[in-house]
């Protein structure tokens, strides 16, 4: 009886939680779902005001930045505001050893001044509409073209699906207009995106890394915090508002809807809610999946990371060019690299298998009641599925993580030099001379501003060092009897080969070989057999894997189909995928360990105090120092004269959330999401309400830098202050 009691509690525990803040909420269903409580916590709103199908709302203020972060427009004249880590591929792309945009900061003090950014996107929210039904006689329609039954999660068959909805006409009659439908519960329900996409997008405002990634890779995921995490860009389109691609004549984007900021502050409890486009979590996880989480994904991640990032880091160290070449794809790495060890670490810390096994248990014994043994059969199969699989899972993500994303020279495109050596032995005088002008191209984009063949020389040196430690001879790519016969396992010199002999190796080789074009440079090139043999074991494993794919979405489509039977279609949030969701909470400090307590708060004295001019990540700028000196905070100071920097909340964010706006009860902007803390990574499996939090960068902070710091007065004007 005892134990019966105790499963209850924690399975109520995982479908009703006693915390408020765990969730991530889709805007159309807040009357249904969540209004009532977020307007006892302190929200002033209606459900209309966040989002409303037939007029403006706040979601018509938050955008998609690029492909995975999130922005907020915080003007009438399109100016967006995100994360310095989320536009740094912008800010790194601009700097040079001459203008250094990451040492220095970028300020566009007039519009002419304001640079563009090809490829960089940002993206509206237009619409959302619930099809479930619609989609589920579509694919009753198309069972027989359905040969492998995953219709239902196809984002190419989905998106056919959501241009007949709306028809070809709507397309074209709305210039930059996109549609997309979703899955959500692994296919248990449907939703069609309408989005408006810009393409014209200028970066107007950075400030230098050391306000910008002050803490760098040390303080990240971790709080107390006292990062300025943000940067400034412009949307632009052409005279009629309607997206359009770079042209000079372009004006600035009159938007549908801006943030009003906040320079009021917040204290511990106040309300705090936040918009964004979550990525990926994995609330639904059994507990088989959380085990291979740990044991397999996470274990590689963080072993084979580690390995790149210190010999990455060295080099970065040793040169001020290589930092700038390296500083993007270091900064990448070590994200996911801390994420991995604080999801391994909540696993173990908060037991996630047993909490997924009792959720396990609930379903097993509702279904027997119900008598619907089909969700039994569902999480049997996705045991079976977990434990075969293993082996290969383990082997792929060594190849990813330990080659295929370790090593920049194993991902240079081979397609080129196959079809020029067919070519060339036909002797097929046009097809070379096309080829040849393509494999040149290739070489360009491979050997760019920021790849230095030195450092890949002594990355890829560890990380088969790594790769071959940890896996048998006999599961390694085809390429490597040569590392063990040829070489006698000597990595060091089979690097050298590679690299040293091939005519990807450096511009002199390849000119060498344009000068004289043979058939056999190319297929014997060291490099070019080198990922090609990677890229096929890559193939084989996958292929192998794939033979797992169906059954195994087919079972978690079923398991989620009982879990929602079982609680009811709106007690559930639904896994982050990218969509546009609402998480609020409270503005709120923590206990992280027995005795130590953090406040909700950080201020400038924080910075002064991790201060190192010895240490890159926490150097701290002149003019920033004397500005703290002066007390010259102007209005943006608290009631005891310190400046505020970043404060922390209990909303539930993950990846994708980067850069969304943190709003006070009234709608108005108070700060901006950069990142979560170090005992909170978990909550993609299980939030945690004793330790998550999300780490947000004052607006106070961001506007006090732009107009103390970087005196961009033109900009405090633009945004009504």
């Amino acid at each position: 009886m005892k134990r019966s009691l105790v499963c209850l509690f924690l399975s109520f525990m995982l479908f009703y939680p006693l915390s408020a803040d765990e969730g991530m909420w889709m805007l159309h269903l807040l009357r249904q779902q969540k209004l009532a409580e977020m307007q006892q916590l302190g929200l002033k709103l209606d459900d209309v005001d966040i989002y409303n199908p037939d007029g403006s709302s706040l979601k018509d203020a938050v955008v998609q930045f690029g492909r995975g972060c999130t922005g907020e427009v915080i003007s009438p004249y399109g100016l967006v505001l995100t994360n310095h880590h989320c536009g740094y591929g912008q800010i790194q792309q601009h700097s040079t050893l001459e203008s250094n945009y990451l040492e220095e900061g970028f300020w566009a003090m007039t519009p002419e001044e304001e640079l563009p950014n090809p490829g960089l996107t940002v993206t509206f929210i237009e619409g959302i509409e619930e099809v479930t039904g619609w989609v589920k006689e579509c694919l009753e329609r198309d069972r027989e073209d359905d040969t492998e039954g995953l219709f239902y999660l196809s984002p190419s068959y989905l998106n056919r699906l959501a241009r007949q909805k709306v028809g070809e006409k709507f397309l074209a009659d709305h210039p930059g207009m996109e549609v997309e439908i979703k899955p959500f519960f692994d296919g248990n329900q449907y939703y069609l995106f309408t989005k408006k996409v810009y393409s014209d997008i200028r970066l107007v405002g950075a400030p230098p890394s050391s306000i910008g990634k002050f803490g760098a890779d040390t303080d990240n995921w971790m709080w107390p915090r006292h990062t300025g995490d943000f940067s400034l860009f412009r949307i632009y389109a052409d005279k009629d508002g309607n997206p359009a691609p770079y042209a000079a004549t372009n004006v600035p984007l009159r938007p549908k809807r801006w943030l009003t900021l906040s320079t009021v502050g917040v204290e511990e409890g106040d309300f705090a809610m936040m918009l964004g486009f979550p990525g990926t979590t994995n609330t639904y996880y059994t507990s088989w999946e959380v085990a291979e989480r740990r044991d397999i994904d996470n274990a590689v991640r963080i072993a084979m990371r580690e390995i790149r990032q210190e010999t990455m880091l060295e080099e970065m160290l040793r040169d001020p060019a290589v930092k700038i070449q390296y500083a993007s794809k270091y900064s990448g790495s070590t994200n996911g690299y801390k994420n991995a060890i604080g999801s391994s670490w909540a696993i173990d810390m908060r037991n996630f298998e047993k909490q997924k096994s009792v959720m396990q248990e609930r379903l097993l014994e509702w279904a027997a009641k119900n008598n619907q043994m089909q969700y039994g059969d569902a999480l049997a199969e996705i045991e079976r599925i977990v434990t075969e699989r293993a082996s290969l899972r383990y082997r792929s993500w060594m190849l990813t993580e330990g080659i295929r994303q370790g090593i920049e020279f194993a991902a240079v495109p081979t397609a080129s030099a196959e079809a020029l050596a067919v070519a060339l032995s036909e002797n097929d005088q046009e097809r070379i001379e096309e080829l040849i002008d393509q494999l040149t191209d290739e070489f360009h984009q491979f050997n760019n501003k920021d790849y230095n063949r030195e450092v890949d020389r002594k990355v890829a040196r560890a990380m088969l060092k790594a790769y071959t430690d940890g896996v048998q001879q006999e599961h390694q790519p085809a390429i490597f009897t040569i590392l063990h016969d040829r070489f006698a396992g000597d990595i060091d010199r089979f690097v050298d080969y590679i690299l040293d002999y091939s005519l990807f190796g450096n511009e002199e080789m390849l000119q060498h070989f344009l000068d004289d074009p043979a058939e056999e440079v190319l297929r014997n090139d060291p490099l070019f057999g080198f990922a090609r043999s990677v890229r096929e074991e890559s193939r084989r494993l996958h292929s192998e894997l794939a033979g797992f794919d169906t059954p195994f979405r087919l079972a978690r489509r079923t398991w989620l189909e009982g879990l929602l039977a079982m609680e009811g279609e709106h007690a559930l949030f639904p896994d982050a995928n990218l969509s546009l969701r609402l998480t609020y909470g409270q503005v709120k400090g923590y206990r992280p360990r027995d005795g130590v307590v953090y406040s909700h708060q950080t201020t400038l004295d924080g910075v002064m105090e991790k201060e190192d001019p010895d240490n890159w990540e926490f150097v701290v700028p002149e003019k920033l120092k004397q500005l703290y000196r002066e007390g010259d905070f102007g209005q943006y100071a608290l009631p005891d004269g310190r400046m505020p920097v970043a404060f922390a909340a209990t909303t539930h964010t993950t990846g994708g959330n980067s850069g969304s706006p943190v709003l006070n009860g009234r709608g108005e902007l108070i700060g901006i999401n950069f990142d979560r803390n170090w005992e909170g990574v978990g909550g993609d499996i299980a939030y945690l309400p004793d330790y998550q939090r999300s780490i947000i960068v004052d607006i106070r902070y961001v506007l006090f830098v732009i107009e103390k710091y970087a005196g961009a007065h033109r900009l405090i004007e633009e945004m009504g202050l």
